[in-house]
């Protein structure tokens, strides 16, 4: 009888030593919480992990949670390349390198004569990673350049693929997927409780806590079920602590978030037919506010908590003087694709990121809001 994939992923886990842990470019509190605990689980278990994403995403959100030591914004150093020499009919005596800026010279002395270029080969090793895990990513080009610079580890060493998305295309090569699940934490939870309970300790549950919170709105959206309520109770139990979570994420706020969320609020547009709300952010809202664009994925999680009735959150503002950046949130990941196809943008979760030209922000932002109405009308 084969391994079910609860039994396949703790076999993997068992017998990797080097684990390689990634998440979607500016990774949501959901991805972050699930990453935290992964990486603090693993290391319960003797392995060695390394947390991977482009950006930052909510990650100073979630700075009140114990953190891992090896988080990295780039992959580096995944693989070792060999300089063979075949020494048979010739031996090397010494070998010396020197370093310049931008080169790096290495000196071979030959015992005898000269040497045959026929004698060297360039031979790549295996990559120093056991397996990569993916959170909460819908597929692989969502890791932004984590993916782009080193395509070649997702075709040589074993992926699993773990989320809750509808979107997601199942890229790797085991997909952990539940379209039910409140959150990537709580599926999380559900691997770990089967491996084991006694790997979740304090720090773990409350990485997950944290994770299924951000994700539910505290337990406040659609996406909140049963099964969420309840792990929540058993993280609780083992000592995350929900009162912190919640005073963090949704009581506290940095004082330049709370700027920017004021001046986006003071000019909200409201669209009913297509049940847009946006807003355009303007140059001196940054500077005055002291924020930067990485805030503007947060400010429309809170644009969405006080819209009941808002079906896509925008938010458009001047990359360049010719040139306008929209980003924009909708629960409705067939909505995101459709509005990512027409205006040349990509998805990435719940988030939809798009350029348009154009200096007048207004206009531009109102011609978006048309087409957008067009879009999903």
């Amino acid at each position: 009888m084969g391994l079910d994939q609860e039994q396949q992923f703790e076999k993997i886990i068992a017998e990797s030593g080097e684990i390689l842990v990634l998440l979607p470019k500016n990774p949501t509190g959901d991805a972050i919480g699930a990453a935290w605990a992964l990486y603090f689980f693993l290391e319960k278990q003797g392995k060695s992990a390394k947390i991977v994403f482009e950006g930052d995403g909510a990650t100073e959100k979630f700075s009140f949670l114990p953190k891992p030591e090896k988080v990295l914004h780039e992959l580096t150093g995944t693989q070792d390349f060999i300089l063979s020499f075949n020494t048979k009919f010739n031996k090397i005596i010494d070998i010396k390198t020197e370093r310049f800026e931008e080169e790096l010279r290495v000196y071979i002395t030959p015992e005898k004569g000269s040497i045959d270029p026929r004698d060297f080969s360039f031979i790549p090793s295996r990559f120093k990673y056991d397996a990569l895990i993916v959170l909460g990513s819908p597929d692989r080009e969502s890791l932004g350049k984590v993916f782009e610079d080193s395509p070649d580890i997702f075709y040589e060493v074993p992926v699993i693929n773990i989320d809750h998305h509808s979107s997601n295309d199942r890229f790797g090569q085991m997909n952990i997927l539940d379209i039910a699940a409140s959150s990537t934490s709580e599926i999380l939870m559900d691997l770990f409780e089967k491996m084991g309970s006694d790997g979740i300790d304090e720090k773990v549950a409350e990485c997950l806590l944290a994770g299924i919170i951000d994700a539910t709105n505290s337990f406040q959206n659609k996406s909140t079920t049963p099964k969420a309520l309840r792990m929540s109770a058993t993280l609780m139990g083992k000592g995350a602590d929900q009162q912190k979570i919640i005073r963090y994420l949704y009581k506290t706020q940095p004082l330049a978030i709370l700027k920017l969320w004021g001046r986006v609020m003071a000019r909200l547009r409201w669209v009913e037919e297509s049940g847009l709300v946006w807003a355009p952010v303007l140059l001196e809202d940054f500077v005055q506010s002291r924020s930067n664009p990485s805030d503007i994925a947060l400010i429309l999680d809170k644009v969405a908590e006080n819209y009941s009735n808002g079906k896509i959150f925008m938010v458009v503002y001047n990359e360049t003087p010719e040139k306008l950046k929209a980003v924009l949130k909708s629960p409705d990941a067939g909505a995101a694709k459709k509005i990512a196809l027409i205006f040349d943008g990509k998805v990435t979760g719940d988030i939809c990121e798009f350029h348009y030209d154009g200096s007048d922000m207004q206009q531009s932002g109102e011609n978006i809001a048309k087409k957008i109405q067009e879009i999903i009308s």
